[in-house]
């Protein structure tokens, strides 16, 4: 989002296209009899409607049309120590970068997996500001025709004003894959009684909707997003035990009138049980791909699918500073839920302070 919304400034002083990486395989995907790299976005999002927000192109696609050569390459860093809001230099590389120049004076990387490919220029740019910071330096300093920033994670996005409104305007441009969101549809329909037109959450197209009342009802179940694995040793304090976590979902099922829970989590099989046995007497519900499914969507995929589904519940609840969390939460804002509704999250058991996330609010 942040990159697109920097192709978006871009393209207010000259012609600018985003050009979309494949995804290659994540720490996450597990399935290791399944294909998973190199994938093109078409396979997670609609690249049309994103391509509403600023111009994309996959890189394959790309490739196609120019060939395999990268004309420059910015490595963006910290800066070291901050004097000023806004700072930027072409800088010595702080530390290792794995970008190497061979005799012919190509730098060469992984770039993806796509051996053949290389880079004409290569150098570290010191960095601490703004997405219009970054628009300055690439207008006023580059020449080449395909521009590589890597750690763009270093840009920022303003809080406020104009730029909290393209934040979103790229969040809600990034539509989900249509056959991910039928596979999610499908399966509310089937297990979830739950559907767009009763559950008030037609996906509209969003570059024609200027502002959307919290209306949506959602289906008749809660979702649940239960993060275990490594996420247990990293925010440990801060999560709950499984039989504290089905506690706390049946007293909302009790509260709520409702008796079903859709269930996403990377927890193992035997804690999922533990779960389900814990709410004895409910219906519990999780998206188990077949084999031929799994080989479709890709765990990436199935990961979309859960997120969906979820999205679309009466009530949901997340755990603490889980970026999947914070994607549902997106998902159900963009769908018009309740802030009351969507940004809670479990406690840990011994957690003495538990703050409930504080809600964003959209700007159109």
């Amino acid at each position: 989002m942040r990159v697109a919304n920097l192709v978006y400034l871009l393209n207010r002083e000259e012609p600018w296209v985003l050009v979309l990486p494949p995804w290659v395989k994540m720490w996450h995907w597990r399935s290791r009899d399944v294909a998973q790299d190199r994938l093109k976005w078409a396979d997670f999002f609609d690249v049309d409607s994103m391509g509403k927000h600023v111009p994309v192109i996959e890189l394959e696609d790309y490739i196609k049309r120019r060939g395999l050569v990268i004309d420059e390459v910015y490595h963006l860093q910290g800066v070291k120590q901050v004097t000023d809001w806004d700072m930027i230099k072409i800088d010595r590389c702080q530390r290792e970068t794995r970008f190497e120049q061979d005799s012919g004076g190509r730098w060469r990387h992984w770039y993806f997996g796509i051996e053949e490919m290389y880079a004409d220029k290569f150098q570290c740019l010191s960095f601490f500001g703004q997405l219009e910071l970054m628009k300055s330096f690439l207008i006023q300093n580059t020449t080449g025709k395909l521009i590589f920033l890597p750690r763009a994670e270093n840009l920022m996005h303003a809080e406020y004003g104009e730029h909290s409104a393209l934040f979103w305007k790229a969040r809600r441009s990034m539509v989900y894959a249509e056959p991910l969101r039928d596979a999610a549809d499908r399966f509310r329909r089937e297990h979830l009684g739950s559907d767009d037109e009763t559950d008030k959450t037609i996906l509209f197209d969003w570059t024609n909707i200027k502002a959307r009342p919290n209306n949506a009802k959602g289906g008749p179940y809660i979702s649940v997003h239960l993060r275990r694995g490594d996420h247990l040793h990293v925010r440990g304090r801060e999560l709950p035990s499984i039989g504290e976590a089905a506690k706390h979902v049946r007293e909302l099922l009790q509260k709520m009138s409702l008796d079903t829970v859709f269930v996403a989590t990377d927890g193992t099989k035997q804690e999922y049980e533990e779960f389900k046995g814990s709410l004895e007497g409910y219906r519990v519900h999780r998206f188990q791909p077949t084999r031929e499914e799994l080989h479709t969507y890709r765990d990436g995929g199935v990961a979309i699918i859960d997120q969906w589904i979820a999205a679309h519940a009466r009530y949901f609840i997340g755990s603490s500073a889980s970026t999947v969390s914070y994607r549902i939460r997106e998902d159900r804002e963009i769908l018009g839920f309740e802030p009351s509704t969507t940004f809670n999250r479990f406690c840990g058991d011994d957690e003495s302070d538990c703050e409930q996330p504080a809600h964003w609010t959209i700007v159109y």
